[in-house]
């Protein structure tokens, strides 16, 4: 068991997608996709720019990975497929790529195209460049912009750059799944921190 830490730099409710009762994280991270595994916790800290270092965003414990094909096709999941002319939590929906025809990745419109639903080539080369894998998680909390403050004796998993942290020792990680686990809340329990008020 890990914990894969790091800094959501935005949060709108899209990597991750905390809605519809799983939490999934299928954008954007490509390296704690990659290597995560079952059991594995997922965990991300607040930015300075919005104001919420030193804060937990969210968790989940992931316990279903998929194919971005296995994503897309999957009648539970549909929900998660992004509306743009819908509501906010609809826009952001992160179920956006399956591979086409001739095997390449299709991006649907979302948050992650260009406008018009044309295709962001940087955006889909770096969600779907590295893996094909979608990280689901049913045990999770998700704050956004309420988190709670990370406690000092575990400030090392608060990570302030890009990029990630998995390599804890074995103590830290238990402490750090204790005090989580230990909170009684779970599911989606605040907005997302950049969605307007």
């Amino acid at each position: 068991m890990r914990v894969h830490s790091y800094v959501i730099d935005h949060d709108l409710g899209f990597a991750p997608n905390p809605f519809h009762r799983v939490c999934t994280l299928s954008a954007c991270k490509p390296l704690i996709r990659r290597h995560a595994s079952l059991g594995d916790y997922v965990a991300g800290t607040g930015s300075i720019p919005n104001g919420l270092k030193d804060r937990l965003v969210y968790w989940m414990r992931v316990d279903e990975i998929l194919t971005f094909d296995q994503y897309w096709s999957d009648a539970r999941f549909w929900s998660k497929r992004p509306v743009m002319s819908g509501s906010r939590m609809q826009i952001h929906g992160d179920n956006i790529y399956h591979r086409g025809r001739d095997g390449a990745f299709v991006q649907a419109d979302s948050f992650h195209s260009n406008p018009g639903g044309v295709t962001s080539l940087p955006n889909l080369v770096r969600d779907t460049g590295r893996t094909d894998k979608v990280l689901l998680g049913r045990e999770f909390a998700y704050w956004g912009g309420s988190g709670p403050l990370v406690p000092r004796a575990l400030r090392d998993f608060v990570h302030s750059t890009q990029g990630h942290r998995n390599q804890f020792a074995p103590d830290r990680v238990e402490a750090f799944v204790a005090w989580i686990r230990g909170m009684p809340a779970r599911g989606f329990l605040g907005r997302p921190a950049n969605w307007p008020a």
